[in-house]
């Protein structure tokens, strides 16, 4: 016989990992695009248009959807309160990806606070997925 919550929780542990991914690759591809357009948006429509249409930021935009739907997704099955925390890993991941992807300089204070929100997520972790009834899948 199968076990539903195993599978449950399987199933959450791959679409967590999907949604952080995302969300950390998706906003590095966006601020890496972003930068390498060389001026700030000045705020004119079309500005903003065009930087659409530049490969990383393109390439941003598609994983932040992907992000978007995953998210969805594991909010369908787990809870918010599950969710929300564990996921905020992508925060304590995105300071890396700054620091080692775009070589931006990150405090002591933004390392502190990155893995204080790591071992946070690290503690959500060893929870439940989902404590109220119905809806599992």
């Amino acid at each position: 016989m199968s076990n539903p919550t195993g599978s449950l929780r399987l199933k959450t542990w791959v679409v967590t990992a999907v949604v952080v991914l995302s969300n950390v690759l998706g906003n590095s591809c966006l601020s890496w695009g972003m930068k390498q357009r060389g001026r700030a948006l000045g705020g004119a429509p079309l500005e903003y248009v065009a930087a659409v249409f530049t490969p990383w930021v393109a390439l941003g935009i598609a994983l932040l959807i992907l992000w978007l739907l995953a998210r969805m997704t594991l909010l369908s099955w787990a809870d918010l309160s599950f969710v929300v925390p564990v996921t905020a890993v992508g925060y304590a991941l995105a300071a890396a990806a700054g620091h080692f992807l775009l070589g931006e300089q990150v405090s002591p204070q933004r390392w502190a606070g990155a893995l204080l929100i790591a071992a946070g997520a690290a503690l959500v972790g060893t929870t439940s997925v989902r404590t109220t009834a119905g809806g599992d899948r």
